[in-house]
């Protein structure tokens, strides 16, 4: 019941992106995530590789501040955020680069760096009606005390946020999201 309702909240909250955890068992987790945003394709990815700052919420990176992020596309470059004079976090690694078509990138985000889990993010830019198609889609597997279908809608919820704040920031300049009424 409880997880029901968790995941009756998160929907509730991510009007934009289409959200879905395809699957999730104690070991593992996929979440997808897509919107189309009213922009061209390489807009869409160089808003969201280069300009990540100014788009990724500062509530979910270390320092409490997104400017801090940045993204190499280049494969064995870093989606790090900087923490002050020689200090820093590796969130991700990029593993495969298709400018404008494809990010992907291997590593545990936020808070599943501190459990024994990898995972496998893809970011994948397309042509749609309408603009372009952005979708995230993050594979998580490994081990988690307390199981990581317990943590799947808060993980799907975080990539749906993030997703409807690139969305917001191509389409107003500013990636603030309305409340839902």
């Amino acid at each position: 019941m409880r997880k029901a309702i968790l995941v009756a909240v998160v929907l509730a909250f991510t009007p934009l992106a289409v959200a879905e955890v395809t699957d999730s068992t104690a070991n593992g987790f996929t979440t997808v995530n897509e919107v189309v945003i009213d922009a061209s394709r390489a807009e869409a990815w160089i808003a969201a590789v280069h300009e990540v700052g100014s788009w990724w919420s500062s509530d979910h990176t270390i320092s409490g501040d997104a400017l801090r992020l940045s993204i190499q596309p280049e494969t064995q470059g870093c989606f790090c955020e900087t923490l002050g004079e020689k200090a820093g976090v590796v969130h991700l690694v990029v593993t495969m680069v298709n400018p404008t078509n494809l990010l992907r990138m291997t590593g545990a985000l936020g808070p599943l760096g501190l459990m024994g889990v990898d995972g496998n993010m893809i970011w994948e830019f397309a042509d749609a009606e309408g603009g372009a198609s952005v979708r995230f889609t993050y594979a998580v597997g490994g081990y988690s005390k307390d199981g990581l279908d317990q943590i799947a809608p808060a993980v799907d919820y975080v990539l749906g946020e993030a997703l409807n704040r690139l969305k917001t920031y191509l389409e107003t300049g500013s990636p603030e999201i309305a409340p839902v009424e």
